[in-house]
């Protein structure tokens, strides 16, 4: 009797761990392929900046909805009620990470509105250089001497920007 519970524990938690992998496997290749689709989109666009805050959020919206699944199937949760509970939190956190959602936004304006874009010269407060990316919390520009300079996306909002 006891091999026979020890069988149908050990085929429960194989099935269960291939079901983790393929999950898994599955999350990283369609978000690989989503990051080689939007460079080549965004590269090849003239209507769309080539930002990699873009390529970011689409790869995190891939990898959630991954985690989701894998929650739900392996371990038995209930995502829908776990999306709800995250919601009401959700007041608390966004006072929590005020800075960050205002970069994250800030950063998601300044690419979609093309108020700057790799390659632009922009002078910010005190920092003036030539733009090489933005990204969900910042914009990095090359100053004259060579440096990197890393400025808030919420401050090139707030601040007046010259071309």
């Amino acid at each position: 009797m006891e091999d026979f519970e020890h069988g149908i524990i050990s085929a429960v938690g194989s099935a269960w761990l291939g079901t983790l992998i393929t999950a898994g496997v599955i999350t990283a290749v369609v978000g690989h392929l989503l990051t080689k689709f939007l460079r080549r989109v965004l590269n090849y666009s003239d209507e769309l900046p080539s930002s990699s805050i873009f390529i970011n959020i689409g790869r995190a919206i891939v990898w959630v909805m991954g985690g989701s699944v894998v929650l739900s199937t392996c371990f038995g949760v209930d995502v829908s009620a776990a999306i709800t509970a995250l919601g009401i939190g959700g007041i608390a956190i966004s006072l929590g990470f005020q800075d960050t959602i205002s970069n994250l936004i800030g950063g998601v304006q300044v690419s979609l509105l093309r108020i700057v874009s790799p390659g632009d010269n922009i002078s910010v407060g005190g920092a003036a250089g030539v733009v090489k990316d933005v990204n969900w919390r910042h914009t990095t520009i090359t100053n004259s001497k060579g440096e990197m300079v890393v400025i808030p996306n919420s401050i090139i909002n707030k601040t007046s920007l010259v071309h």
